[in-house]
């Protein structure tokens, strides 16, 4: 029996610690998937036979005890679904977590050194950083002063922020005023790089001769580069010099160290030209000045494009009402401002008005357009006693509803605030980038370095130049900002894309989780059916019209709180038929109903009562067999000892069950129904759906162990139910789908949750989450590629070959344009359809 554990290691500050935790532990025997997070202090592993006391003296004895007894996870997601690297589940990151507005972050390094610095404040249990965003979410008992301090301390700035109007739109000014600033920036470099570029392009020389105009001239033109570094470039200076001061390195040092370099060597051989030989006193006043601008250009494109990215959260803002039209007691109506609606206020609203508030009607009848929030286009009728969500848009009549969760508690506050968390949650596909980003930086230092030594002392003349060449284009072309950029942006996208059908993506190993499953394992009841009873069919005998069948059937059943009752109940209102006048019921447990009617005795129920009350039911034997065989339960009818009628009522399945399994089948899906009915019925249920295997009789806390034993058999299985009988078998599956009823969006077992009730929510989301893991795929092979071929080309590796370096202008432009590419391939995913038009009505 394997039993996952979670242990927090207070000691395991960085990624030496983790390497050093993970070599304890590799070696025990039984113990395996070992998911080291130095960031968040924690260990995730899976014990085979023996308790967790080897795993801890192993630990204590490498210097990292833990800090507590093992936190066992058998009871939550199954490991390849659960992944300490994401951390936004809402049982761990809860919706009022403390959300910081992160500046000064550029790149993967960034992103680590954040993380680990708010790890290591005292009270936070986990911290996670969105450098798509350039948000990050902490969970725990820390204040937002001393995070905020925390981050300050490495040179980064930081602010508290909620999901209001206000802080959003402060966030858009302050990204409209940075996207400003790097567009001068970008051509105040440019305007001085253009003209040098040109003039060596064009046959100008770029060598300083001793003495002379061509000195002084390289001299003003020395200066005007130190300008423009500084006011161009002085925040690639700024952040280096503060990731140096606590002992960090990021795209910043790269930058700096790069231009620097170039613009110090250009000094150098302007004005004293002597201390090199004569074919190494070549200015590269023009690299430092293209560089900073092709640079600030990519982070502009990249800001722009990253705006984009955001319209998922944009548009769900919009959705909120600002006012809501208040009803007194005395009948009085008044416009109040959104913040003044509290709970138990009643409110009314008009036609082609939003919703302002989550609230139950009280008068008035209508039909709501709820497909912003559940993704299903087809309006839904609402009156006295139905649930209203705020956000969603009133289409015809006037409607009084009173408010039932107001503020941050409304349905739409909770999805917008689960998807800002879960668009900055980290698949387990991230963690690769994560690990290369730990050690990224200061290994290319050594590289750069490694290449500038081997041409000043192998290379050909002028060697110094070479070496200067190399070591800036090796620093510039490295900056590892696609590589940081290339999962959160898809995350990003992918997320707001769901969200925007109705999908709520909550955990990152389960948007990657549900791009590899095999099995779909459907709950019946309010899953594959639609949850409560309907009548289907009604027969009529000895002369009773079919009307009056179910008239007389709709004043036995009254007075009875059956389900079944309720729908024949519900029938007869639909076709309006007339109340008949029955009195003096009896109900028999177990059997039926009867009553007095027109001086006879009318009776409602099974086939046995009636049997056993000499009753003759043999003409309804065909049409009662035709009713069980699609899974309905017939009601017989009789008027003293005739029968009269048999009445079809059966809990049908979806409109569109059978098309979405279609669909799942299409993509190569198992599917397999799960219920506690009876096999006849559940196996006529899955028949009408075209379901390929049925477990039927199975109590719900059985279910999870079915879903455990197809696991074994090596199945990716997903578990599909309501979330709250199923959430066993939610938790046990790779991936649990909670079906929404349209205002819970809180299912805590479930990974995924869909606001609508439709199974075509489940394929969705399957398909965004291929359609998201195989763009960060795509990103993170471009990024690692950009790297791995960027570098050696940048040290000189072709120069045997073509006789040529590569130039840091080039490296520049590429390192910007690396980043412009990983965003402009996320934002793809916004064009993304999971089906047809057609298939949406």
């Amino acid at each position: 029996m394997s039993t996952q554990i979670r242990l927090i290691i207070p000691a395991m500050t960085c990624a030496g610690c983790a390497r050093k935790v993970r070599a304890a532990l590799e070696p025990l025997a039984g113990v395996s998937e070992i998911v080291v997070d130095a960031a968040a202090k924690t260990v995730d592993l899976h014990i085979d036979g023996q308790d967790s006391a080897a795993v801890i003296a192993a630990l204590e004895q490498a210097g990292y005890p833990p800090d507590a007894m093992p936190i066992g996870t058998d009871s939550e997601a199954a490991p390849e679904s659960c992944s300490m690297d994401d951390p936004l589940p809402s049982d761990q990151f809860p919706v009022d977590g403390v959300r910081l507005a992160i500046t000064g972050a550029t790149c993967a390094s960034c992103v680590r050194s954040i993380e680990t610095a708010l790890s290591s404040v005292p009270g936070v249990e986990r911290a996670s950083m969105n450098l798509a965003d350039h948000s990050a979410y902490v969970q725990g008992a820390a204040k937002p002063e001393q995070l905020i301090a925390a981050i300050e301390a490495i040179g980064y700035g930081a602010s508290a922020t909620a999901d209001d109007d206000s802080l959003e739109q402060e966030r858009e000014r302050s990204e409209q005023q940075l996207y400003r600033r790097l567009l001068r920036d970008t051509w105040l470099a440019l305007g001085l790089g253009a003209p040098l570029m040109a003039w060596m392009l064009f046959g100008g020389s770029m060598m300083v001769h001793g003495g002379g105009i061509s000195q002084l001239v390289w001299l003003l033109v020395g200066l005007l580069t130190l300008a423009v570094l500084v006011i161009a470039g002085g925040h690639f200076f700024v952040g280096a010099w503060k990731a140096a001061v606590h002992h960090n390195a990021n795209m910043d040092t790269l930058i700096a160290i790069g231009t620097g370099t170039a613009w110090l060597y250009s000094m150098v051989a302007v004005l004293a030209p002597s201390l090199l030989p004569e074919q190494a006193r070549h200015v590269y006043f023009e690299a430092s000045v293209m560089i900073v601008g092709f640079i600030n250009m990519g982070l502009a494109l990249e800001l722009r494009a990253r705006g984009r990215s955001g319209q998922a959260i944009k548009r769900l803002l919009g959705l909120r009402a600002t006012t809501a039209r208040r009803v007194d007691d005395d009948g009085s109506e008044e416009d109040v401002d959104i913040a003044l609606v509290v709970t138990g206020m009643r409110l009314r609203v008009r036609p082609g008005e939003k919703i302002a508030v989550d609230g139950v009607v009280e008068s008035g009848s209508t039909l709501v357009d709820e497909s912003m929030l559940t993704g299903e286009p087809m309006p839904v009728s609402k009156q006295a006693g139905d649930m209203v969500s705020a956000g969603t848009i009133n289409q015809q009549g006037s409607l009084i509803y009173r408010a039932t969760r107001v503020g941050k508690d409304t349905a739409l506050a909770q999805i917008i605030a689960l998807v800002k968390k879960a668009q900055g949650s980290r698949p387990p596909i991230g963690r690769l980038a994560d690990q290369v980003s730990a050690v990224f930086v200061p290994v290319v230092m050594l590289v750069a370095i490694g290449a500038a030594l081997a041409w000043f002392n192998v290379g050909p003349e002028p060697r110094a130049s070479y070496a200067m060449v190399a070591l800036t284009t090796v620093l510039i072309i490295a900056c590892p900002c696609a590589l940081g950029l290339a999962t959160p942006m898809s995350v990003m996208v992918g997320v707001g894309k769901a969200a925007e059908s109705g999908i709520l993506i909550r955990q990152g190993a389960a948007l990657q989780t549900a791009s590899q499953l095999t099995t779909i394992v459907l709950d019946k009841t309010g899953t594959i059916t639609q949850g409560k009873p309907s009548v289907t069919d009604v027969f009529s005998y000895a002369d009773w019209s079919r009307d009056k069948v179910l008239a007389l059937a709709a004043a036995l059943e009254n007075a009875s709180e059956h389900p079944l009752a309720f729908a024949v109940l519900e029938a007869a209102k639909e076709q309006s038929l007339p109340a008949l006048d029955v009195s003096d019921f009896i109900a028999e447990n177990g059997k039926g109903v009867q009553a007095s009617y027109q001086g006879g005795v009318a009776r409602i129920g099974n086939l046995r009562w009636l049997a056993d009350l000499g009753i003759d039911a043999s003409a309804a034997t065909a049409d009662a067999a035709g009713i069980a065989e699609q899974a309905g339960t017939p009601l017989f009818l009789a008027m003293d000892k005739t029968l009269i009628g048999v009445i079809g009522v059966r809990d049908q399945i979806k409109t569109d069950a059978r098309a979405a399994v279609a669909r799942m089948h299409a993509r190569g899906l198992k599917v397999v129904m799960i219920t506690g009915d009876v096999r006849s019925t559940a196996e006529a249920i899955g028949k009408q759906a075209g379901i390929d295997e049925v477990i039927a009789e199975v109590l719900p806390a059985d279910k999870a162990l079915h879903v455990r034993a197809l696991r074994d058999k090596g199945e990716r299985v997903a578990m599909v139910g309501d979330g709250i009988n199923d959430a066993p078998a939610l938790a046990e599956a790779d991936v649990g789908f909670a079906i929404g009823t349209g205002t819970d969006v809180a299912i805590e077992s479930a990974g995924i949750t869909l606001m609508g009730g439709s199974l075509h929510g489940v394929v969705d989301a399957i398909a965004v989450s291929s359609a998201t893991v195989r763009n960060i795929r795509q990103n993170l092979v471009g990024a690692f590629l950009y790297n791995v071929l960027g570098i050696p080309v940048a040290a000189g590796l072709l120069y045997p070959v073509t006789g040529m370096m590569f130039s840091p202008v080039i490296a520049g432009l590429a390192m910007s344009l690396s980043s412009v590419t990983v965003v402009s391939n996320a934002n793809r995913l916004r064009f993304f359809q999971a089906r047809p038009a057609k298939e949406m009505v």
